[in-house]
């Protein structure tokens, strides 16, 4: 068994492991949050070191804290940043209420490392505070979610970047495509033919969509709670630290950080989440949507469309050899099926906020996370993976498009809407191609019939 040391908090004497950077309370809550056996995200962690040390530099400016322990703390979040100690943040990730125990945690740690630093022993807190110290002029209530935002807004840098690149694929196989004509389906039935370019193209054009709403709502996540403390007043900060935690704070992220418009809101409305959230729900709508149509596409390869090929990643059947599946886009799927569930979860959350407070964050960041990681890690893999390696099955489109009774629609000016439709019926009775059934009725002239059923007129180009 391994050594302990007695920590004290206002409930009691609590043991902790000796070597333990982490405190009472967060011993207390991962006792209690046994939830998903997944700590906080590295980018939670991350965010709130910065909060921490921005903070403290704050406080040190305005005289509120010493320059010795303020120097301390800010050392100490610089060794959480540098990649250091992250396995001392042991909260579930889903926690308490406003995320009170993943904060305390953060308070014990950066508390305990800062008197390491200034030559006190560990859990020596009549030196340096958790609370009293590195969680001054703060609450759960404004920390929580100024890093949700952070977290949200450094994750979304990424999904960005992994929408680019697969937006990219997408437009080099449109320009390869732009001049492969199919049959275009409406109600899963044949229809007017289009050009398999111009279905990849709007792909990519509707993910551009996509990527200008990111850019809108991150815009609105910039804004954020730190200094409102525990209800949105500021109760126990002092006068012009607003300004200043928030300067440092945009310093050490990066971001283009800005004090709420209105701290009662930033505490108790989580409308920015949650049209993030929804944002990203549509974007995995889309994703699904041009998935299913490649592999409907790809299906086959005999009985099947067979209208494109898709690259081999893996062998598709344990049992049936040769077989390609379609494995990539089933995955994508999975993952997009994951992230509208993880939005119906934000947003009850979101309104599950009562008066001066939303306590349902661990909850939602959690799933705003988890999104954001998905699809920045696997949409550089499809895009390299299925997308670069999609080939056209020229042979079988032209054939499609030869034999479809759909061109027939094309005839419609010169032969009228009710003379097309018993063409069309004649066609699918007798499967001859409706140039043949024009041509041996008379209905139009070969060189009527080529101009009406030429590139230029099927494409409206």
């Amino acid at each position: 068994m391994g050594s302990f040391r007695v920590d004290k908090d206002s409930l009691g004497e609590v043991k902790v492991p000796s070597g333990a950077y982490y405190g009472p309370f967060t011993v207390r809550a991962s006792n209690q949050y046994k939830v998903t056996g997944q700590k906080s995200h590295i980018n939670m962690i991350r965010a709130f070191a910065m909060v921490k040390r921005s903070a403290a530099l704050a406080n040190k400016d305005l005289k509120v804290i010493s320059a010795d322990k303020a120097d301390a703390i800010v050392k100490a979040c610089d060794i959480v940043l540098s990649g250091k100690l992250l396995d001392q943040f042991i909260v579930d990730s889903i926690n308490s209420g406003a995320g009170t125990a993943f904060n305390m945690n953060t308070n014990e740690v950066i508390a305990n490392k800062a008197l390491e630093i200034m030559g006190h022993k560990i859990a020596d807190y009549s030196f340096i505070n958790p609370n009293d110290h590195v969680n001054m002029s703060q609450s759960s209530n404004d920390t929580f979610p100024t890093a949700m935002h952070i977290a949200i807004l450094m994750n979304m840098r990424e999904v960005v970047d992994s929408l680019n690149l697969l937006i990219t694929s997408l437009e080099n196989k449109a320009q390869k495509f732009k001049k492969v004509i199919k049959i275009g389906r409406t109600h899963l039935m044949d229809a007017i033919p289009v050009t398999l370019g111009e279905e990849f193209n709007e792909y990519a054009f509707s993910l551009k969509r996509g990527i200008n709403k990111i850019e809108d709502v991150c815009s609105d996540l910039e804004f954020v709670a730190l200094g409102g403390t525990a209800v949105g007043t500021g109760a126990n900060s002092p006068p012009g630290y607003k300004k200043l935690v928030i300067k440092y704070l945009s310093q050490i992220s990066g971001l283009s950080l800005k004090s709420s418009q209105n701290y009662f809101f930033s505490l108790q409305s989580k409308f920015e989440i949650a049209m993030c959230s929804s944002i990203l729900r549509n974007i995995a709508i889309e994703l699904i949507k041009m998935s299913n149509d490649i592999r409907l596409m790809a299906s086959g390869p005999i009985a099947g469309l067979g209208e494109i090929t898709i690259p081999a990643v893996h062998a598709g059947s344990s049992i049936m050899p040769g077989k390609v599946n379609p494995s990539l886009s089933e995955c994508l799927n999975m993952i997009c099926y994951i992230i509208v569930g993880n939005d119906i979860s934000v947003a009850l959350a979101a309104q599950a906020g009562q008066f001066e407070l939303n306590v349902m964050l661990p909850g939602m960041i959690k799933n705003m996370l988890d999104s954001t990681d998905m699809l920045k890690n696997f949409l550089p893999i499809y895009a390299k993976n299925m997308i670069d390696g999609l080939k056209a099955n020229e042979q079988k489109l032209a054939s499609f498009v030869e034999k479809s009774p759909t061109l027939v629609t094309l005839l419609n000016p010169h032969i009228g809407y009710l003379k097309a439709s018993e063409i069309y019926k004649e066609s699918i009775k007798s499967h001859k191609s409706i140039r043949k059934l024009i041509l041996e009725k008379g209905l139009m002239t070969e060189k009527e019939l080529d101009s009406a059923l030429s590139k230029k007129n099927i494409l409206g180009f």
